[in-house]
């Protein structure tokens, strides 16, 4: 059964919604606030910067994940928005390795998110009109910068705006004090510019142990903004570093890297996501100190903040989906049922759905739950407008065609795909057994009920009209095998075939020919629309376990009867089953002659109206 768009995908994705970020780069660039920018091709301070020549991007954004997991479908959305506007407004949009915690980051993780933003599409390297700039590459490392940090961090010592702080971490924390009552200073604030800088090229040297030290930014601990209270910027590590070894034992905090880090690579708009809008004071703080030095070009930087993506049914808390894989919940980091980019591309879901589906939900301030199905309706319309059409059954029920010859065959002929005539036909071998869906055949119908049952006529797809003469049962009473007579004058595509008017439609495939392969079901991971929240008759205040709402059904894995072509499928196939929804051939275990498909989604969208969902 062809699902019929309800539009065009490509039309879809093609229509720009506009939003507040847009509307304030189009300010920016018509102010020309970005136009004297210098940029000598590779990262670097002001004046390397502005030894350059004017910068060809007219904007430039970045992705900066860190290395220490898999991207999810809250990063697709910040993806497609940092390159989309890069590609829409002549920009550049730049992949950073925000990689400052050693502990926890790997070289697998580099690796995968390269992998995950060229699969959704998009390019660090595109070109720009100016040819002067078609060598950038813009794939970058935080931990590259870690030298111009040190020297950063020196001046901000050298100028009065940095210290040494000797407290443990909980004396530091309880002086920190609280959203309504101010904190207190440091008995290490005044140290002098002396003390601290020897302190820290100390710190760098290795000599002291982890947590003796921290280098905090001398702010004011009364500050409305419990970020601007003297934060820690340089702590010791001493660790091992995936990209930089063990060069340094001395890491810069995140909230100190990140700013300076924009501002290395010539960044005009920072989009993160809300949790940050806190830390943008410190954010201008910092490099309004640093550009006053000369460190920095201006214009500098600017942080704007949008909402992150809240999907009903999945969780995507990195401290969660760490919990799911450890524990085997699910079968590892591209298990399809996870919200991962490498989940979702194994579990068939297209690129262009993702980018459809970020257009869609557009960008705002304001957080929202958004719910499931309309990235299950993005990817359903990119698939139905490009999947092929195949014949599974997934549910096998023999059917005899009593009057055609024992041994004969013939062809028949189904369209690859009913939007595009152009693809052609593809040829389905037609016998007299064949295979059903065991739900199309009813001993004794029910009111409504049009396929077969004793008596009844009902058209097998692309093929003959037949009538229902019988049915086998076992032992048990099951119904084994069905018995029916063709009307050869009824073949589709023929003279005769509109003579006969049936409502049944049956989907089949010869049993000679059909090829037997592996079907994983998947369905939601979670059984309720947020997972882990608080119901009704729960204690106040209590939380509940999120893995206690994991749908025990998100995945049934059976054997099915697929079309004989499909026995040659590579992987990563998508196709349409018809009347069962959109299959993926598996990437990682599906091999020719040994098909394993993936169910991406179904035709529509039924669980709302599933009996016993819980809600």
């Amino acid at each position: 059964m062809s699902q019929q768009p309800t539009s065009n995908a490509a039309n879809t994705a093609g229509v720009v919604s506009t939003n507040f970020i847009r509307n304030l780069i189009e300010a920016d660039l018509a102010a020309g606030k970005h136009a004297a920018r210098k940029w000598s091709g590779r990262p670097g301070p002001g004046p390397q910067q502005l030894a350059g020549t004017l910068d060809p991007a007219r904007i430039r954004t970045r992705f900066p994940p860190e290395p220490n997991g898999y991207l999810h479908f809250g990063h697709a959305k910040s993806i497609c928005l940092n390159f989309g506007l890069a590609q829409e407004y002549g920009g550049r949009c730049h992949l950073r390795f925000d990689d400052t915690n050693p502990e926890k980051e790997e070289q697998e993780y580099v690796d995968s998110i390269i992998d995950s933003v060229r699969w959704l599409g998009f390019s660090w390297e595109g070109p720009l009109a100016d040819a002067s700039a078609a060598s950038e590459t813009n794939l970058y490392y935080a931990s590259d910068y870690f030298a111009w940090m040190i020297e950063f961090a020196e001046y901000l010592i050298s100028s009065g705006h940095a210290y040494v702080d000797s407290q443990s971490a909980d004396e530091m924390r309880a002086s920190r004090g609280t959203l309504t009552n101010a904190g207190c200073d440091s008995p290490f604030r005044a140290r002098s510019v002396a003390e601290n800088m020897d302190l820290f090229k100390r710190m760098q040297q290795g000599e002291f142990p982890d947590g003796a030290h921290v280098l905090r930014a001398r702010i004011d601990m009364a500050a409305a903004n419990i970020n601007l209270r003297d934060p820690a910027i340089y702590r010791i590590r001493h660790a091992s570093h995936h990209n930089t070894g063990d060069r340094w034992c001395v890491y810069p905090m995140y909230t100190y890297a990140h700013p300076i880090e924009d501002a290395l690579e010539n960044i005009s708009h920072s989009i993160c996501t809300l949790e940050f809008a806190d830390q943008r004071p410190f954010y201008d703080w910092l490099l309004e100190r640093l550009a006053e030095g000369g460190l920095l070009q201006r214009p500098l930087p600017q942080q704007i903040e949008f909402s992150r993506l809240n999907l009903s049914y999945i969780v995507l808390s990195k401290r969660k989906l760490i919990q799911l894989v450890e524990e085997r919940h699910v079968a590892g980091w591209d298990d399809p049922r996870l919200p991962t980019l490498v989940g979702a591309r194994r579990r068939g879901y297209p690129a262009e759905g993702f980018r459809l589906f970020a257009e869609r939900v557009g960008v705002s301030r304001s957080d929202s739950l958004i719910d499931y199905s309309l990235l299950e309706d993005s990817m359903r319309e990119v698939l139905n407008a490009s999947a092929e059409r195949r014949v599974a059954v997934l549910d096998p029920l023999k059917l005899i065609i009593d009057n055609y010859p024992a041994g004969d065959s013939e062809d028949c002929f189904a369209p690859k795909h009913p939007l595009k005539p152009e693809a052609g036909t593809r040829a389905m071998p037609f016998a007299r057994e064949l295979w059903i869906e065991r739900e199309d055949f009813m001993a004794e119908p029910s009111k409504g009920y049009h396929r077969l049952y004793p008596g009844n006529m009902a058209r097998l797809r692309y093929a003959y009209v037949v009538r229902c003469t019988g049915f086998d049962r076992d032992d048990s009473g099951a119904v084994v095998a069905v018995h029916c007579d063709y009307l050869a004058d009824s073949k589709s595509g023929s003279a005769g075939a509109d003579s006969y008017k049936v409502k049944g439609n049956l989907h089949w495939l010869s049993v000679a020919d059909a090829c037997l392969a592996e079907v994983r079901l998947y369905d939601r991971l979670f059984a309720v629309p947020s997972p882990g929240a608080r119901r009704e008759g729960d204690p106040e205040g209590s939380e509940r376990d999120f893995r206690a709402d994991l749908n025990p059904d998100s995945m049934r894995v059976i054997r099915a009867w697929v079309e004989p072509a499909l026995r040659n499928v590579e992987p990563e196939q998508c196709f349409q089953f018809e009347r069962h929804g959109y299959f993926v051939a598996d990437r990682v275990d599906s091999r020719v002659g040994a098909p394993v498909f993936n169910r991406t989604v179904t035709l529509r969208d039924s669980w709302s109206a599933r009996p016993g969902q819980r809600k």
